[in-house]
């Protein structure tokens, strides 16, 4: 029985260290157990790699102006393509572990309507990886020996029910602000906000960003000022998970407990979420970071 479909929007397969961490991934995703895989959109090398490992193939996505393809289009496509009750999206660098679904079906349980979502471990991988044996402990192993955990910001997966985000603005995918924005529209509709990072861990392969318009970060980029646009402002896309309102923990939905910066993201995110109120939540994060500035905290 099939649980959930993953799906995910690749890079072109023209760069060689790409086209070995993305079959890397897709080689992961493929052997979680009651999983199905979807590649979504007609870059370079994409029909070919789709071919080889037997996985579906969903090419007609829609694209903006600059001929970046549309989140809202990827996940449209992979929703009338899949009858399974859980999605996941995932970026196509991510390497997933069979925790991610004993997780999910473990979520599926305490809730109706969730978002899950968690901390990557950054590794680097410069060639193709050995699936054989007992390859998720092997390979948990060597992030835990060579790897670091990323900071609580951007987002790599995101696990919901197919009925959840059905309608989303046309987010350009690769470029900053739409992963926050799920983040927010979760907590905004009252969803359970899920982070497990101490229960799923994902592993992200390190890579350059050549692939980009002028080898830019995502972040600067003028597609990002346009999806921050679309979500809202750039208050909406300062959500991340220190915004997430349960967390994982040994098979149990858990309050996560504060810390510092848990409640001044509380009190900046507050206005936004009880009352829509942007000037308010805008004017207060402005005060936090001035004090943060004044504290030595931040530039």
């Amino acid at each position: 029985m099939t649980v959930l479909t993953i799906f995910s929007a690749p890079k072109p397969f023209t760069d060689p260290h790409i086209a070995i961490i993305q079959r890397n991934a897709i080689g992961s995703w493929m052997r979680l157990p009651e999983a199905e895989v979807f590649l979504v959109g007609d870059e370079p090398g994409l029909a070919e790699v789709a071919y080889e490992f037997g996985v579906q193939y969903l090419p007609d996505v829609a694209r903006n102006a600059e001929g970046t393809p549309l989140v809202s289009s990827i996940f449209s496509l992979a929703r009338q393509a899949s009858s399974a009750p859980l999605l996941v999206y995932v970026n196509a660098d991510i390497l997933l572990t069979p925790d991610l679904v004993d997780s999910a079906r473990k979520v599926v349980s305490m809730a109706r309507k969730f978002l899950i979502v968690g901390q990557r471990w950054d590794l680097d991988v410069t060639q193709p990886l050995d699936f054989s044996g007992d390859w998720a402990v092997s390979l948990k192993d060597e992030a835990h020996a060579h790897g670091e955990l990323h900071r609580p910001m951007g987002s790599d997966y995101f696990i919901f029910p197919r009925d959840c985000f059905a309608d989303m603005p046309e987010f350009a995918i690769g470029r900053a602000g739409w992963d926050n924005w799920m983040i927010y529209k979760s907590r905004k509709e009252g969803w359970a906000t899920v982070d497990a990072t101490s229960s799923i861990m994902i592993i992200h392969q390190n890579h350059d960003y050549s692939h980009l318009p002028g080898g830019q970060p995502h972040y600067k980029l003028p597609e990002t000022y346009e999806n921050i646009r679309l979500a809202g402002g750039r208050e909406v896309t300062r959500f991340t998970l220190l915004d997430t309102n349960r967390t994982l923990v040994d098979g149990r939905l858990r309050r996560p407990g504060w810390s510092g910066e848990r409640f001044i993201r509380w009190l900046e995110a507050f206005p936004l979420l009880m009352f829509d109120n942007y000037w308010l939540a805008s004017r207060i994060a402005y005060v936090v970071r001035r004090i943060r500035i004044k504290l030595g905290l931040e530039k």
